[in-house]
Formats: structure tokens, sequence, C-alpha cells
């Protein structure tokens, strides 16, 4: 089961500039197709550090360097009017330097723990996110603001952001790992189930359907991507820079990009950069 919520797209105009979209890989996607739901015309530029999946592999201060580094080489290259981070590991950790450094507007990703624990019928939800993600204080800092009064499952899954990867290159996949990954967010407190888990990686919406399969009972995915895409639109103020040049999609490895993507990246209006 998903939530769903119609959205009223937003005309372009203004500079040109791009909206950056960054992503230690390519779960981002999902991100970026909500953030072109809203602004159809907009020109996008999304940056997959595949040469650096995944983040959760990183030291904390390692990651941080690279990601600033990197980030002021795209900044320079692309002149973006805003920046979104589609990734829970880099925001809940690079969000303070970047904003610190870049005087653009930076947009993050993290775990929905607010609205689960509003929308939530049983009181009891699950964080389903990378083990650095689960790991952070910022995630537990969440939880301790607004869900005290529901019970918390976190599941560190670190095999399941690269099965989405797999999948969405047309590799195959294994269910069971799947299953096996998920299967702790899955329990019964005092005769409640859970039933929303937050999906604390922007990779994780696209297993939704292999979730379900394997799922021991139906649950809310909570896809945090619409409410990024609406907070992008409102820290842009509304004036969404127009269309300039073509929507583009870098991958910093340089690989080839196989055929099952490039249709993907296409659905979305990219093209992949050579």
């Amino acid at each position: 089961m998903r939530l769903e919520r119609r959205e009223t797209p937003v005309s372009g105009g203004g500079e040109g500039k791009p909206v950056l979209v960054f992503d230690s890989g390519i779960g981002g996607l999902s991100v970026l197709s909500a953030i072109r739901k809203l602004m159809p015309t907009q020109r996008l530029v999304y940056v997959a550090d595949d040469a650096a999946f995944p983040y959760g592999n990183w030291k904390e201060d390692e990651l941080s360097a690279h990601i600033v580094r990197l980030m002021g080489e795209l900044i320079a290259a692309h002149d973006p009017a805003a920046v979104v981070i589609a990734c829970n590991t880099a925001s809940t950790l690079v969000l303070p330097p970047l904003r610190a450094k870049f005087s653009i507007p930076f947009v993050g990703t993290v775990p929905a723990v607010k609205p689960a624990a509003e929308q939530t019928k049983t009181g009891v939800i699950a964080v389903l996110a990378t083990s650095a993600t689960i790991a952070r204080d910022y995630t537990r800092k969440l939880i301790e603001s607004f869900a005290q009064s529901a019970k918390v499952q976190l599941v560190a899954a670190p095999r399941l952001a690269t099965v989405a990867e797999d999948l969405l290159r047309g590799q195959p996949i294994d269910r069971e790992v799947i299953r096996d990954e998920i299967a702790p967010c899955f329990v019964e407190i005092d005769g409640k189930r859970t039933d929303i888990v937050v999906l604390g990686c922007t990779h994780y919406p696209f297993l939704i359907d292999e979730m379900n399969i394997v799922a021991p009972w139906p649950v809310i995915w909570l896809d945090p991507a619409p409410a990024i895409a609406r907070r992008l639109v409102s820290v842009l103020d509304g004036k969404i820079p127009g269309p300039d040049g073509k929507s583009v999609a870098l991958f910093t490895s340089g690989r080839p990009v196989p055929p099952r993507l490039q249709a993907l990246l296409k659905n979305d209006g990219l093209n992949a950069a050579p």
C-alpha cells in the first residue's frame, strides 16, 4: 500500500538555471521523478556518484570531505539554482558543511519520521534505512522529537540499496535478500502490528513491488520523495527557473549506462552524458 497525493505542476520561468539532484547512485531518481511531476519544464542535472557507491561503507569524515569537494566542482560546472541531496546517508551528515560553504539553497532528504508518527493507526512504525543512516544521531533525534508516543523499530538494511541498483540496471535480484532485509520491520507489540514503514533510503521506493510480495502483511511504505519536491518549490519561492538546455544524468564512474537504465532516464526526460 502506498500513500497517494495529487500534485499541481508548477510552470517554469526565470533565468534558466538547472536544479542539481545528487545521490550516491541511482536511487535519487525516485526524488527526481517527484520533482518532474511538480516542475515538468524544469531543467535538471542528475548526478550519481556511483564511483563512490555505497556511501554507507565510508568513514564519516572522509565521506563529508569527499562530498563537499565534489559538490564544489559540480556547482562550478553547472551553476544550479538549488541542490537536492537525494540521499539520506549524505543528508544526515553533510548538510551543515554544505550550507556553510555554499550560498545556494540545499534541500536534504531525511527519514520521514514525523509524518509516519502522525499517520500511524497502530502506533507501531519502522524506519528502514542504510546502516549509516540508522546509526546517525540525527535519526534518533527525529524519533525523540516527533515519535515519542510511537513504538519505532530501527532497521538497518545494508544490502537493499545494492539490490535496487541491480534491479534498475536490469540485473537479476534475489527476492530472499529483500525478505531478510525487511523482516525486522514487521513486529507485533501488545497485539498491534507495524502499519507504516518509513523508507529511509531513496533507493527503496523502486523495490516497493518486490517488498509487497515478500512482506508478511500489508503496510504503508512511506516514500519521502513528494515532500522533498514540495520543499524544493518552497525553497525556490515558486520562482521555478525555466528550461535552457537539456536535462542530463551524469555518472562519476564513467561506466557505460545499461539499456534498462537508459530507458528509465528517458522516462524522466534525462539524457545520459557521454
